[in-house]
């Protein structure tokens, strides 16, 4: 969901919050992948924080997705 160049970045989330997040890259053009973020209003870029039990938390929409923001509001839900 979120450009190339943030990949190694959004995987790295799992290292920076030890036990507490999991990260996944999901490739928005697989269809399965393509109903669940029609759902989240997202089209092709993107980035989505859900709980452990898959209820969504936070998201931001589009190829400008900072990862010092993505860190404050793990910071925000974790804390």
């Amino acid at each position: 969901m979120v450009c190339a160049k943030l990949k190694p970045a959004v995987s790295g989330l799992a290292q920076e919050f030890p036990g507490k997040v999991t990260a996944r890259n999901v490739d928005a053009t697989e269809p399965e992948a393509r109903s669940e973020l029609n759902a989240l209003g997202i089209k092709s870029h993107g980035l989505v924080i859900r709980a452990a039990d898959g209820r969504y938390l936070w998201k931001e929409v589009g190829h400008t997705v900072r990862m010092e923001d993505v860190r404050g509001a793990l910071h925000q839900i974790l804390d």
